[in-house]
């Protein structure tokens, strides 16, 4: 928890310079894991990865975008990028 909250403060004291660089690069996550996903196939199965994903990094965005506090804004950049990598590496095996 010490590094999650040592995260956030440097997040919220520079959300203006690390949004911008965030968005370029959970969305670059986003789409390699899209990626993988549609390698896989275009069952119903991939469909809602790929759907799980979309959304993900669209709330993430969002946040942004309707500048919320630094906090939930750290929040759905975590678990974008959690839910990315995590799709990724099933979507490789």
């Amino acid at each position: 928890m010490k590094i999650y909250h040592s995260y956030l403060k440097e997040y919220s004291k520079g959300i203006i310079g690390y949004s911008p660089i965030a968005i370029i690069g959970q969305s670059c996550l986003g789409s390699v894991a899209a990626m993988f996903i549609l390698m896989n196939g275009n069952s119903a199965i991939q469909m809602i990865q790929l759907f799980i994903i979309t959304i993900m990094c669209m709330f993430y965005n969002a946040a942004i975008l309707s500048q919320q506090k630094p906090k939930i804004s750290f929040n759905l950049l975590v678990m974008s990028v959690a839910f990315s990598i995590s799709f990724t590496i099933i979507n490789l095996i």
